[in-house]
Protein backbone atom coordinates (compact mmCIF):
# COMPACT_ATOMS: atom_id res chain seq x y z
CA UNK A 1 0.00 0.00 0.00
CA UNK A 2 1.61 3.41 -1.27
CA UNK A 3 1.98 5.64 1.84
CA UNK A 4 0.07 8.80 1.92
CA UNK A 5 2.09 12.05 1.15
CA UNK A 6 4.48 13.32 -0.98
CA UNK A 7 7.56 11.46 -1.57
CA UNK A 8 10.39 11.64 0.95
CA UNK A 9 13.52 14.46 -0.21
CA UNK A 10 16.81 12.70 -0.31
CA UNK A 11 19.25 13.44 2.44
CA UNK A 12 21.60 15.63 0.53
CA UNK A 13 19.41 17.00 -1.26
CA UNK A 14 17.80 18.33 2.08
CA UNK A 15 21.46 18.90 3.54
CA UNK A 16 21.97 21.26 0.41
CA UNK A 17 18.73 22.95 0.97
CA UNK A 18 19.90 23.62 4.76
CA UNK A 19 17.24 21.29 5.89
CA UNK A 20 14.49 23.72 5.99
CA UNK A 21 11.99 21.34 7.67
CA UNK A 22 14.72 21.05 11.02
CA UNK A 23 13.41 17.49 10.72
CA UNK A 24 15.87 15.42 12.34
CA UNK A 25 18.14 14.04 9.69
CA UNK A 26 18.25 9.92 8.90
CA UNK A 27 21.03 8.45 10.95
CA UNK A 28 20.88 4.82 9.38
CA UNK A 29 19.85 5.66 5.66
CA UNK A 30 21.19 3.45 2.82
CA UNK A 31 24.46 4.68 1.63
CA UNK A 32 24.99 3.40 -2.15
CA UNK A 33 28.10 3.23 -3.79
CA UNK A 34 28.80 6.95 -5.11
CA UNK A 35 30.95 6.39 -7.61
CA UNK A 36 29.86 7.33 -10.89
CA UNK A 37 27.42 5.30 -13.15
CA UNK A 38 27.76 4.26 -16.37
CA UNK A 39 25.77 4.95 -19.04
CA UNK A 40 23.18 2.08 -20.13
CA UNK A 41 23.94 1.35 -23.89
CA UNK A 42 20.71 0.31 -24.84
CA UNK A 43 19.67 3.74 -24.22
CA UNK A 44 18.85 5.96 -27.61
CA UNK A 45 21.42 8.72 -29.01
CA UNK A 46 19.65 11.76 -28.27
CA UNK A 47 18.99 9.62 -24.52
CA UNK A 48 22.84 9.51 -24.29
CA UNK A 49 23.51 12.67 -25.10
CA UNK A 50 21.30 13.93 -21.80
CA UNK A 51 22.90 11.35 -19.66
CA UNK A 52 26.62 12.60 -20.51
CA UNK A 53 24.71 16.05 -20.11
CA UNK A 54 23.29 15.59 -16.71
CA UNK A 55 24.58 12.94 -14.73
CA UNK A 56 27.93 14.10 -14.18
CA UNK A 57 27.11 17.46 -12.69
CA UNK A 58 24.30 15.06 -10.50
CA UNK A 59 27.18 13.02 -9.26
CA UNK A 60 29.31 15.78 -8.46
CA UNK A 61 26.95 17.88 -5.95
CA UNK A 62 25.92 14.65 -4.52
CA UNK A 63 22.93 13.11 -5.33
CA UNK A 64 23.50 10.35 -8.37
CA UNK A 65 25.26 7.40 -7.48
CA UNK A 66 25.07 3.63 -8.74
CA UNK A 67 22.11 2.63 -7.97
CA UNK A 68 20.18 5.54 -9.38
CA UNK A 69 20.92 4.79 -12.95
CA UNK A 70 17.81 2.93 -13.80
CA UNK A 71 15.89 6.24 -12.80
CA UNK A 72 18.20 8.72 -14.58
CA UNK A 73 17.71 6.03 -17.55
CA UNK A 74 14.37 6.93 -17.17
CA UNK A 75 14.55 10.36 -17.01
CA UNK A 76 16.89 10.31 -20.24
CA UNK A 77 14.89 8.11 -22.32
CA UNK A 78 11.89 9.86 -21.21
CA UNK A 79 13.76 13.00 -22.17
CA UNK A 80 14.37 11.98 -25.94
CA UNK A 81 11.14 10.86 -26.67
CA UNK A 82 9.60 14.28 -25.45
CA UNK A 83 12.06 15.44 -27.69
CA UNK A 84 11.45 13.26 -30.88
CA UNK A 85 7.60 13.92 -30.16
CA UNK A 86 8.18 17.48 -30.27
CA UNK A 87 10.32 17.68 -33.40
CA UNK A 88 7.74 15.67 -35.03
CA UNK A 89 4.99 18.48 -34.16
CA UNK A 90 6.86 21.17 -35.20
CA UNK A 91 7.91 19.33 -38.24
CA UNK A 92 3.55 18.09 -39.26
CA UNK A 93 1.46 20.41 -36.73
CA UNK A 94 -0.38 19.55 -33.61
CA UNK A 95 -3.77 18.62 -35.50
CA UNK A 96 -4.86 16.96 -38.70
CA UNK A 97 -8.65 17.43 -40.56
CA UNK A 98 -11.29 14.75 -40.07
CA UNK A 99 -13.32 14.77 -43.04
CA UNK A 100 -16.97 13.80 -43.81
CA UNK A 101 -18.49 11.96 -46.66
CA UNK A 102 -19.27 15.05 -48.04
CA UNK A 103 -15.41 16.00 -47.92
CA UNK A 104 -15.83 19.03 -45.88
CA UNK A 105 -13.78 19.56 -42.66
CA UNK A 106 -15.78 18.06 -39.94
CA UNK A 107 -13.22 18.70 -36.82
CA UNK A 108 -9.53 19.27 -36.58
CA UNK A 109 -8.14 15.42 -34.66
CA UNK A 110 -5.11 15.83 -32.69
CA UNK A 111 -1.89 14.05 -33.84
CA UNK A 112 -1.04 10.91 -31.31
CA UNK A 113 2.54 12.74 -31.25
CA UNK A 114 0.93 15.49 -29.08
CA UNK A 115 0.12 12.91 -26.29
CA UNK A 116 3.17 11.14 -26.46
CA UNK A 117 4.86 14.38 -25.77
CA UNK A 118 2.57 15.33 -23.07
CA UNK A 119 3.23 11.98 -21.02
CA UNK A 120 7.02 12.20 -21.54
CA UNK A 121 6.48 15.53 -19.99
CA UNK A 122 4.40 13.97 -17.04
CA UNK A 123 7.54 11.59 -16.56
CA UNK A 124 10.21 14.10 -17.17
CA UNK A 125 9.11 16.18 -14.24
CA UNK A 126 8.37 13.70 -12.08
CA UNK A 127 12.37 12.46 -12.54
CA UNK A 128 13.72 15.90 -12.35
CA UNK A 129 11.65 16.43 -8.94
CA UNK A 130 13.75 12.72 -7.54
CA UNK A 131 16.90 14.53 -8.49
CA UNK A 132 16.46 17.96 -7.61
CA UNK A 133 16.72 19.32 -11.38
CA UNK A 134 13.97 21.79 -11.07
CA UNK A 135 14.35 25.60 -10.98
CA UNK A 136 11.98 25.71 -7.45
CA UNK A 137 14.75 22.87 -6.48
CA UNK A 138 17.36 25.06 -7.23
CA UNK A 139 16.44 27.81 -5.34
CA UNK A 140 16.00 26.09 -2.26
CA UNK A 141 19.77 24.83 -2.38
CA UNK A 142 21.90 27.85 -0.65
CA UNK A 143 25.50 26.66 -0.67
CA UNK A 144 27.71 27.98 1.60
CA UNK A 145 29.91 31.37 0.50
CA UNK A 146 32.75 31.09 -1.75
CA UNK A 147 31.13 27.34 -2.79
CA UNK A 148 31.23 28.50 -6.17
CA UNK A 149 35.00 28.02 -5.94
CA UNK A 150 34.83 25.03 -3.68
CA UNK A 151 32.67 22.17 -5.41
CA UNK A 152 34.85 19.66 -4.79
CA UNK A 153 35.32 20.21 -0.97
CA UNK A 154 31.69 20.34 -0.50
CA UNK A 155 30.96 17.23 -2.23
CA UNK A 156 33.80 15.65 0.45
CA UNK A 157 31.96 17.11 3.30
CA UNK A 158 28.54 15.55 2.07
CA UNK A 159 30.19 12.46 1.06
CA UNK A 160 31.72 12.16 4.20
CA UNK A 161 28.94 13.02 6.80
CA UNK A 162 26.61 11.21 4.17
CA UNK A 163 28.04 8.65 2.81
CA UNK A 164 27.18 9.68 -1.04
Amino acid sequence: MAKPGPPKKPTPLRVLEGNPSKRPLPKNEPKPDSDMPECPEWLSEEAKKEWERVAPELNKIGLLSKIDSTALAGYCQSYAKWKEAEMWIQEHGSVYPIRGSDGKIKYLQQVPQVGIANQCLKQIRAFCAEFGMTPSARARIELPSGAEDEDDEIVEIMRAQWGV
